[in-house]
């Protein structure tokens, strides 16, 4: 073991080595000429290529190796792959923005994820190794004795990998279309390509050893800009420590636009534009007929005056894009009245915790960074596609290695994320706003082609104002190199930062969805006697399909990122967490109730999610305690705890078998000839 360690360090090493020398040539042919459009294009697809190369040497048609790596991956490594699985583009693309619009609340994010492993590292992973399965489904099914826990599971996995998958193929999509320069639908097929060459081949193994290539290109991208930005603004290259002296320039600024008199004109203008929404929406349907009435009237006016071309095809545009009927109006009014207020109010204070107008605001904001805290930090030590990284370590000893090695690695990003937030918005704010809208940089109109920025002259003074500014939360941390005026080659070092990160969770969530599919479905419950090469076809079949259909719905781009994410954790936190915890430290949790707790807990919080989100019809005039629907999870959870040990103490408890395999799981010290009782069902 100790001397495929030592091979592995050297590949990488030189690995690591090749790519540095690759980015200074590129940077070198920038200075010589070398345009922004082929650099953009060498990133991508050099890195997509090595992946797809590591993905083809590891190629493998044993079972053993497909599904856990043949257990033979080393803590470190495990560490960098469990990163690499881990840091998706919720935490590469989206973390930093959210940490430039919501400051202090954005902290929410990087306490809750890093908690999270601490309880992977105390509650589950040495654990869930000694067991030594494949698969989470596997130890319900073998815990709560049978397929019906097992299904359950397995619809749970599912479900949560889904929601998490999409999030990622959107991010590829994110990066692909911006620095490819193609169409958004376009750019998700051929990140997706890239996806499917790795973990279609090779399975766990490949994923591994790609993941591990991942990480060293995202951890490398995400800190090459941030220390020349923090070297840039502080003369010093320690972006995690120098952050807080720009953080106190920051605040200085952010008092001068809260009270600048063209910022409070252009906010009252969008607070006079929600208004007139609202008298809209009060006047249905006859306000919809007299818009349609005013706009054709001024179209006819417009054609005997001889106005312009470009002037009629605007109105003729909005004639068109009017509502076909009261119904949809409500809906698109309702919509464009909430972006109008949201507009109208000004930005929270980057450094104030929990920012409200009023102490019952603040009370809500408060709560809810406490929910999204809980339910993060639970959902990391319940996501299926992170806790089966841990069934492919060596043993025990080094299941508890590899959790260290996991928050080490991960550390080194999130600790560097509120530094991006700060030195971007330093940028934003000194550098744009308040900048003539005939001289915007171009990264502004770059941004704009894909949907990402978008700028409205709403006072008409021809100078850009805050409120007049509409930024994507994913777009900051792909745009701030271009924000910073740092060379291009930045950018696409950044980009394929962006592309790694999602394509190596996109990875391991396919992994997840199509063995939990081929394995605990199809092997287990539909046919127990099928032969490997079944199995391992199967396998690829569903990894097919369940791609195809996740990047038709990420083209509908159904939220951002990080969102999307954060639905991924409450869905597992609530269907998982109690049910994996009470099953391991409790004996006396028997299938019933691990079943009621696990439908309970997933459909309170599915439950909740409809009624209050925008995307389902929701709205969260729905809402229990001002709860967001990103935490969710919150209900979902206690309910599932309070309902597995309620039914289990009025039903009968487990037989022996089932209580010696939480002895022999609980205790990671017993010898390796205790075998855990076959209950696979």
């Amino acid at each position: 073991m100790k001397a495929f360690s030592r091979q592995l360090r050297r590949y990488y090493g030189w690995y690591t080595g090749t790519f540095l020398f690759f980015v200074i040539v590129l940077a070198i042919g920038e200075q010589l000429g070398l345009s922004n459009h082929v650099i953009g294009h060498v990133f991508l697809f050099v890195t997509i290529a090595i992946y797809a190369s590591i993905g083809v040497m590891s190629r493998t048609s044993d079972v053993s190796e497909y599904y856990v790596a043949g257990r033979r991956v080393p803590a470190v490594f495990n560490g960098m792959a469990t990163a690499a699985d881990w840091m998706s583009a919720a935490s590469f693309i989206g973390l930093a923005g959210t940490l430039y619009f919501s400051g202090f609340e954005g902290l929410a994010f990087v306490t809750g994820w890093t908690g999270g492993f601490v309880l992977v590292a105390l509650l589950l992973a040495p654990y869930l190794r000694k067991f030594g399965q494949y698969t989470i489904p596997d130890f319900l099914g073998a815990r709560y004795q049978g397929n019906f826990a097992r299904l359950v599971g397995l619809g749970a996995t599912v479900l949560a990998s889904f929601v998490y998958l999409v999030a990622q193929i959107y991010g590829v999509g994110l990066v692909t279309s911006r620095f490819v320069s193609v169409e958004f639908e376009i750019g998700l097929f051929i990140g997706l390509a890239g996806i499917l060459v790795c973990s279609f081949l090779g399975g766990m193994r490949a994923v591994t050893w790609t993941q591990v290539a991942q990480y060293l290109i995202l951890i490398l991208a995400y800190l090459v800009p941030v220390v020349i930005l923090s070297y840039k603004l502080t003369g010093i290259p320690i972006p995690q420590v120098m952050y807080g002296q720009v953080l106190s320039q920051l605040s200085e600024r952010e008092e001068e636009l809260l009270h600048a008199p063209s910022e409070i004109e252009a906010r009252n203008q969008f607070r006079y534009r929600a208004q007139d929404y609202a008298a809209k929406i009060a006047n249905l349907p006859d306000s919809l007929e007299a818009e349609r009435r005013s706009l054709i009237e001024r179209l006819n006016d417009m054609r005997i005056e001889n106005a312009s071309a470009r002037e009629m095809a605007q109105t003729e545009r909005a004639l068109g894009g009017l509502p076909r009927s009261p119904e949809e109006a409500r809906v698109m009014w309702e919509k464009a009245r909430a972006e109008a207020l949201e507009r109208s109010r000004a930005p929270p204070r980057h450094a104030e915790a929990h920012p409200g107008d009023t102490p019952e605001q603040r009370v809500i904001a408060r709560n809810n960074f406490l929910a999204l805290v809980f339910v993060l930090m639970v959902g990391t030590a319940a996501l299926p596609h992170i806790l089966m990284r841990y069934y492919t370590t060596p043993g025990v000893v080094e299941a508890r290695r590899s959790v260290f090695w996991s928050l080490f690695f991960i550390f080194l990003l999130y600790v560097t994320a509120p530094a991006y937030a700060v030195f971007a918005k330093w940028e934003v704010y000194n550098s744009v706003i308040g900048s003539s809208l005939s001289i915007l940089p171009d990264w502004v109109a770059s941004w704009g082609k894909v949907g990402m920025v978008k700028i409205e002259d709403i006072n008409g003074d021809g100078i850009l104002q805050l409120a007049e500014l509409t930024m994507n939360t994913d777009v900051i941390m792909l745009a701030t190199p271009e924000i910073a005026g740092l060379p291009y080659v930045v950018s696409g070092l950044v980009a394929a930062g962006g592309l790694a990160a999602a394509l190596s969770t996109a990875d391991g969530l396919l992994l997840t969805i199509s063995n939990a599919l081929s394995h605990d479905l199809y092997y287990k419950v539909i046919n127990p006697k099928a032969s490997t090469h079944r199995r391992l076809v199967i396998s690829k079949s569903q990894l097919l399909v369940v791609a195809v259909v996740a990047a038709w719905v990420a083209s509908m781009r159904p939220d951002n990122i990080l969102f999307m994410v954060g639905l991924a954790f409450s869905i597992g936190a609530a269907a998982f967490f109690p049910a994996l915890v009470l099953g391991i430290f409790w004996k006396r949790a028997n299938r019933p109730g691990a079943v009621v707790g696990m439908l309970l807990g997933l459909g309170v919080t599915l439950f909740y999610v409809a009624r209050t989100h925008p995307f389902f019809g929701g709205s969260m005039a729905n809402s229990w305690f001002s709860i967001n629907p990103i935490s969710a999870g919150v209900f979902g959870v206690p309910l599932g705890f309070i309902a597995i040990v309620v039914v289990s103490l009025l039903t009968r408890p487990p037989p022996k078998e089932i209580q010696e395999l939480v002895d022999y799981v609980r205790y990671p010290q017993l010898p390796p000839s205790d075998t855990p009782p076959n209950n696979g069902g």
